[in-house]
């Protein structure tokens, strides 16, 4: 029976997000990653350092702008778990709606560029799953449990696209600090999935908000892993290597 309820509410779930507003445009952005290795073989990489420049810092901005519209929503004293809708959460839960929006341009300057390597399996669910889940959360889930969440996501992306701005404005000098926030990044969804894993299992929340917090959780640690501790552990191999034969 109890097999018989989850699947109804999964399916509940599904019919949902198929009929959000959203939904056809995150179809036609993943037709549009498909597409795209048609578009490299066509047109030649644009140079767009300055638009990027401009691009990232701007989203830097209205990320912090979006965090600082959380913060004063939150500063009511509202209960981090309550279930229920709260009109001044409906601004800071706008703006956050409208970046996952310009977001997307990211993937379209990595096409422009010719960047596919960038294009990864993360990427694309990340920018998708995101878009959904904040027209989700605008339309239907003012709450405060919700504006936590998407609030340290924005603070996370203030600095994500300053890091981007800088990379762009100094293409010759890529900011140090890359791992430091990959691990924050990864931060904010242990902080996340506890957060969302208690509220289910003492305060009625959904399964899908670990879940989904789970994903991202693994897919992040996997881009670590891949980015920074492996490839530390192959260098090292190299070099020893290159001391046996010296």
């Amino acid at each position: 029976m109890s097999n018989s309820t989850f699947a109804e509410r999964f399916l509940g779930f599904l019919e949902r997000i198929v009929n959000l507003q959203a939904f056809p445009f995150a179809v036609a952005y993943m037709i549009m990653v498909l597409l795209s290795p048609m578009w490299r073989r066509l047109v030649r990489p644009f140079q767009l350092n300055m638009v990027m420049v401009v691009y990232n810092f701007f989203c830097s901005l209205l990320s912090l702008y979006t965090v600082v519209c959380f913060v004063i929503a939150f500063v009511s004293s509202m209960d981090l778990f309550d279930m229920t809708n709260h009109e001044n959460l409906k601004h800071p839960l706008f703006v956050y709606w409208l970046t996952k929006w310009i977001e997307l341009f990211d993937t379209v300057l990595m096409i422009l560029r010719h960047k596919e390597r960038q294009i990864s399996f993360l990427h694309v669910y990340h920018h998708c799953s995101v878009l959904l889940l904040s027209d989700l959360a605008y339309h239907s889930y003012q709450w405060p449990p919700v504006g936590f969440v998407l609030c340290m996501n924005s603070f996370v992306h203030v600095f994500l696209y300053l890091y981007y701005g800088q990379s762009a404005l100094f293409p010759g000098q890529r900011p140090v600090w890359k791992k430091r926030l990959t691990q924050l990044q990864i931060l904010q969804f242990l902080v996340g999935l506890a957060h969302v894993t208690y509220g289910y299992a003492y305060r009625g929340f959904c399964l899908y908000g670990p879940l989904y917090c789970l994903s991202m959780l693994l897919l992040f640690s996997n881009f670590y892993y891949y980015a920074f501790v492996r490839q530390k552990s192959g260098s090292n191999t190299n070099n020893n290597n290159k001391k046996k034969t010296t």
